[in-house]
């Protein structure tokens, strides 16, 4: 069986589609459980009496364990198959997850906050599956698309997270209660996922990578196994720019995660259900935005060829900085969020347009690719809570992550590919062109015949 050279959106008949639907509801789970907490956390906040410095250091810890687990979970797709390891990830992922409502002291909350970073590589696993599925003329669109909607669950729980306390809170219990149990529902649809993952999807579109091995079939990624892999990939300088873009744009957008609705509430003087609204409209830009972004990069290599997708990024990063520096001057409630919403917009489309190249970098070391790359999101999250740990003011460091966005901006430009590489990769985007004329000239020869 071929990849998919259309996104047949409302289907789920193929093994393409079923992995394209899963991989990105898994990774919307995953991201809700993530940040669950965030929008919580002047609750939380209260109840344990934290600092500037420990909240800081729980925004750190949020994120930094995903550096870890995305560089080791791309090369473990490669060898045990993305279906085998999103289904580990979302089971095991779900117990800090759900254990985080039991910690009574700083300590504890830091910990688990720290463990529950880890299903952050949720990310890694989704753009694998989707990679090797779709075929050059819709990757890009199926990697943004998947990974745009998996996003979506970020601003959806900073949204929902607060009802949810609000809900439980009129039944009469505490807020030090309510917020605990909360946290039974990102971890219960976390352990559902898995099973729908582990019943319906298989790794590549000829079936699970285990059985095709045994058969001696050829495996297009992975046919080194996880460390030569990774090896492979790190060697490969154009995976350290895209690196550094990444950790500008994903990366800014997990801090915003973290710290959008303590922002709103302290500088604002907003109330935590209106706050959440405020942060939320940033994590539901990810439902269109980062799709569109890799939407325009097929459809500017379409014409113009590989070269087109790193300007198209170098664009998105420039207007990236620039909008968050407007938000950081921004006075008034309505100005922040329109700031907000014009910066957001770049984010997202860079982020799009980001992974809309992953797949065109090394095609045999996907894996290690996709897992660095991921991995530089989380680099530049953690950068981004030490710069405001040493800043100590959150307005004051998203005018310095402004400025350091647009720099980063120029790593997209330094993306070059050889004219030997672009030759390849046309003649892969030309048979996949093909294939899809063809389809869809057999399925219009079948329909008078079937009459």
């Amino acid at each position: 069986m071929s990849k998919a050279t259309s996104i047949q959106l409302f289907s789920l008949s193929s093994p393409q589609m079923r992995a394209f639907h899963l991989s990105w509801l898994a990774f919307f789970v995953c991201f809700f459980a993530w940040f669950a907490v965030a929008p919580l956390m002047p609750v939380i906040k209260g109840e344990f009496g934290l600092s500037k410095d420990q909240i800081a250091n729980i925004n750190i810890a949020a994120v930094a364990i995903t550096i870890l687990t995305r560089l080791i979970i791309g090369p473990l797709c490669d060898k045990y198959g993305p279906r085998k390891i999103y289904t580990a990830l979302l089971v095991f992922g779900a117990i800090p997850v759900l254990g985080i409502a039991l910690m009574k002291s700083y300590e504890g909350f830091l910990f688990f906050r720290l463990l529950i970073g880890a299903i952050g590589a949720s990310f890694v696993i989704t753009q694998y599956h989707t990679s090797v599925m779709f075929a050059p003329n819709v990757v890009g669109t199926a990697n943004a698309a998947a990974a745009g909607w998996g996003n979506a669950g970020g601003g959806v729980t900073q949204t929902v997270m607060p009802l949810v306390l609000a809900a439980i809170i009129s039944f009469g219990v505490d807020k030090a209660f309510g917020w605990r149990v909360s946290m039974i529902v990102p971890g219960v649809l976390m352990l559902i996922v898995a099973l729908l993952y582990w019943r319906y999807t298989q790794d590549c579109p000829d079936g699970n990578y285990q059985e095709l091995r045994a058969r001696g079939v050829e495996i297009e990624s992975g046919k080194k196994g996880g460390w030569a892999v990774f090896k492979a990939a790190s060697a490969n300088y154009r995976v350290w720019m895209l690196f550094v873009t990444y950790g500008a744009c994903f990366g800014l957008e997990l801090f915003v995660h973290n710290v959008a609705a303590s922002y709103y509430v302290d500088r604002f003087d907003l109330d935590l259900k209106t706050a959440g609204l405020a942060a939320g409209s940033f994590g539901l830009l990810a439902l269109f935005a980062r799709a569109l972004g890799g939407w325009i990069s097929d459809r500017v290599a379409s014409r113009k060829g590989l070269d087109a997708r790193t300007l198209l990024l170098f664009a998105l990063m420039l207007g990236e900085g620039i909008g968050l520096l407007w938000f950081s001057t921004t006075t008034s409630v309505t100005m922040a969020v329109v700031a907000m919403l014009a910066f957001g917009l770049c984010t997202h489309m860079a982020c799009g347009a980001t992974y809309a190249l992953v797949p065109f970098i090394d095609r045999a070391s996907l894996g290690g690719v996709a897992g660095i790359i991921g991995a530089g999101g989380n680099v530049g999250a953690v950068a981004a809570g030490f710069v405001m740990k040493g800043v100590g003011d959150v307005q004051q460091t998203f005018a310095w992550l402004g400025g350091f966005v647009v720099l980063s901006s120029l790593c997209a430009i330094a993306v070059r590919f050889s004219a030997a590489h672009k030759a390849r990769e046309n003649a892969l985007y030309e048979e996949a062109l093909a294939q899809r004329l063809a389809l869809r000239q057999s399925t219009a020869g079948a329909v008078p015949e079937a009459a």
